[in-house]
């Protein structure tokens, strides 16, 4: 299975769970603390500019949003999760949806996890990766903003951040990510394609 990713087109966006598509597809869900780049890295995963909004206000993405790749096959774009600012009672529903949504969507075949190579697995991250370990949810995590950082210490932080995982017991992919000069595009992509091609 090969996807044009440049055809990804938004279908929808979900404020809760009863919102969201039929749960009759396949989706890979993407998801990451507020400010890490997500939005950035999903429009050039796409390739289509402007699909996710980039926004320098964290906490913009408050609802689940659908982008259909091909037919009932979607990258689910979730809110981002820890932004002080969000008030108390949204933060708790979206603790509450996700956390539905993680247990209940028969068609979820994998999580894309998004964390800035600078400030990696913080404690809302570990929690996510143990959350969906837990479930079993097959997981690749996206250092992105790598070009922050020059090669000697963006692979000392992606062997670190492997380590550590190791050492919870999870076992997922981790790989490094930017979205400025595209390092890593090909190999998240076909992590993408791979969990889509498997028969709902």
């Amino acid at each position: 299975m090969s996807i044009n990713f440049s055809q990804a087109r938004f279908i929808k966006g979900a404020h809760n769970l009863g919102q969201c598509l039929p749960d009759t597809g396949l989706e890979v869900a993407v998801a990451g603390r507020s400010n890490v780049g997500k939005s950035s890295a999903l429009n050039v995963i796409t390739g289509v500019n402007g699909l996710a909004r980039a926004s320098r206000q964290p906490g913009r993405t408050r609802q689940i949003n659908y982008f259909e790749l091909t037919r009932r096959r979607y990258l689910v774009d979730l809110p981002g999760y820890g932004y002080a600012k969000v008030p108390p009672k949204l933060r708790q529903h979206w603790d509450q949806t996700l956390g539905a949504y993680f247990a209940s969507r028969k068609g979820l075949v994998g999580l894309l996890l998004i964390m800035d190579i600078r400030h990696p697995l913080k404690d809302l991250d570990q929690q996510m990766l143990n959350w969906v370990s837990d479930i079993g949810i097959p997981t690749h995590c996206l250092l992105t903003k790598s070009d922050k950082l020059k090669h000697g210490p963006a692979s000392t932080t992606l062997l670190r951040v492997r380590s550590r995982l190791e050492e919870i017991g999870i076992d997922i992919g981790v790989q490094l990510f930017s979205a400025v000069d595209r390092h890593g595009l090909d190999e998240a992509r076909r992590k993408i394609e791979q969990w889509l091609e498997q028969a709902h």
